[in-house]
């Protein structure tokens, strides 16, 4: 298994600068683009394309707070974290507004579709206007508490510093960013969700 990490000369913790790293990135990917060694040989070409892509999946992976945390528990644990599809109690209020929210959503859309006359198609852009707004509204939500886990994750990086000079990492440090890994995963599924939504309710 490649470490991302290594890979991009960073350290191996919880929080990466989301700057500093992207700089990184462009400095190392500038340095291996296939564009510098497009006069050398076959081998040399599929190094550096190689060299390129595995960058490329670094940075795509670690600018992510879910991604990274998931690379660096299987980094630490020597495996996956487990996928448990029981929600923790405190993201347990935004998993039924997110589901009821969809649901509701989900048969105004199947009403909008069974609509055939004009007129009526018509009549029914603005209800959609009003669901891209609700649903638009519920993004927010889930992003204002991202942010909260996001302050959460920094705060456990300077525990994480704390306990590198101790061999393992603290075990309850271990077990919360599993947590946030969880919560994390929960607001991408809900998210993308969401947006998938506002796409249909927008054409």
């Amino acid at each position: 298994m490649t470490d991302w990490f290594a890979l991009l000369g960073e350290p191996r913790r919880p929080w990466l600068d989301p700057d500093a790293l992207k700089r990184k990135f462009l400095q190392l990917s500038a340095e291996a683009h296939p564009d510098r060694v497009h006069s050398g040989g076959a081998a040399e070409k599929q190094a550096g394309h190689d060299r390129y892509v595995e960058l490329n999946a670094a940075y795509q992976g670690l600018r992510e707070p879910k991604e990274r945390l998931r690379h660096l528990l299987q980094l630490e644990q020597g495996s996956r974290p487990r996928e448990i599809d029981q929600i923790l109690p405190e993201m347990m209020d935004l998993f039924l507004q997110v589901g009821g929210l969809c649901r509701e959503a989900d048969s105004f859309l199947a009403e909008r579709e069974k609509a055939t006359s004009p007129l009526l198609k018509v009549a029914l852009f603005e209800p959609s206007q009003q669901w891209i707004e609700k649903l638009g509204a519920m993004q927010r939500v889930i992003g204002t508490r991202e942010e909260v886990l996001l302050n959460e994750l920094k705060q456990l990086d300077a525990d994480w510093q704390r306990s590198a000079s101790r061999e393992p990492v603290a075990t309850t440090v271990l077990k919360r960013l599993e947590e946030l890994y969880r919560s994390f995963s929960y607001f991408s599924r809900w998210t993308a969700q969401i947006q998938e939504r506002i796409v249909r309710l927008s054409l």
